[in-house]
């Protein structure tokens, strides 16, 4: 005959087995809606992945995720902590431990549900953001008629040359005047020495950097495509984590039923020590869940 249940356990297998399947949070979450201006395609090289992290460093879904970001943390220690303790006891002590712990395991799997949808939403929008700039560059560039862009190309050739005849009249000037040591000598060679250091921080300078994906120079358009590749990849890895995450709460499940019968395994297999410093949040608590 089963013996039934003391009522910690009942709710901890409760709560546990609605786990089984992750969802996100019911309540909405905060929002980040960047703009796409003419501004932000205008702007040189990877400044404009730049300009975009900052105006979303300025949103509340950006003060929500370093929020979540930071009580993960914290609960990974409390879950380190409940381990060690739980390791250390015995009897009744320890089955109240384990309690804490299989409970505070769930409200982890909560709070990295939370996590996830606030850096899909993240992934998302940079996602719809340059899908939107990509458009708005193909767009600019079909209104150029073929007129235009003769026009366009005419009036940069005749600039090219005027600046080019005026080097040479100036060079030109220079040598017949050399020899004699001419105010206009000595002040064409100041001025030239004084011209060539801000062109060379001119061409030098971050703002007027080519994009460039693996230290090779790219269009403004492919530049774009791979900042969507890279968001879509995230979201992908976003994707793979969600299944982990479901799996935890499964062995969270599990755990809340072999406790509620009194089947227990030795302690080093049942809390294996997790690395509460590691980068992922979803592997480093891996450990805290897996039952061997």
């Amino acid at each position: 005959m089963m013996k039934s249940m003391n009522p910690t356990a009942a709710a901890v297998v409760a709560v546990a087995i609605g786990l089984a399947t992750v969802a996100g949070p019911a309540a909405a979450a905060p929002t980040w809606s960047p703009a796409s201006s003419e501004r932000l395609i205008k702007l040189p090289g990877g400044h404009l992945e730049k300009a975009v992290d900052n105006d979303f460093a300025k949103s509340a879904l950006a003060a929500a995720l370093v929020d979540s970001e930071e009580r993960l943390k914290l609960k990974t220690d409390t879950l380190a902590d409940l381990q060690a303790a739980a390791e250390r006891a015995d009897g009744d002590l320890r089955v109240e431990l384990e309690h804490q712990f299989l409970a505070e395991k769930r409200r982890y799997i909560e709070m990295m549900a939370e996590y996830q949808d606030l850096r899909r939403k993240r992934a998302e929008t940079k996602v719809r953001l340059y899908e939107g700039l990509l458009r708005r560059l193909h767009r600019d560039r079909a209104a150029m008629t073929p007129a235009r862009a003769q026009l366009v190309a005419r009036q940069t050739e005749a600039r090219v040359r005027l600046e080019s005849m005026a080097v040479h009249v100036d060079g030109e000037l220079f040598r017949s005047t050399a020899t004699a040591e001419s105010r206009y000598a000595r002040d064409y060679a100041k001025n030239l020495a004084a011209i060539e250091s801000p062109t060379q921080a001119i061409g030098a300078h971050p703002m007027n950097q080519a994009p460039e994906i693996d230290g090779q120079p790219v269009t403004q358009a492919d530049y774009l495509r791979q900042l969507i590749a890279n968001n879509e990849a995230d979201l992908a890895i976003i994707e793979q984590e969600k299944s982990v995450l479901g799996h935890m709460a499964k062995l969270v499940a599990l755990d809340a039923l072999a406790l509620a019968e009194g089947i227990t395994t030795d302690a080093d297999d049942t809390f294996n020590s997790g690395d509460p410093d590691a980068d992922d949040p979803v592997t480093s608590a891996i450990d805290f869940f897996v039952t061997q």
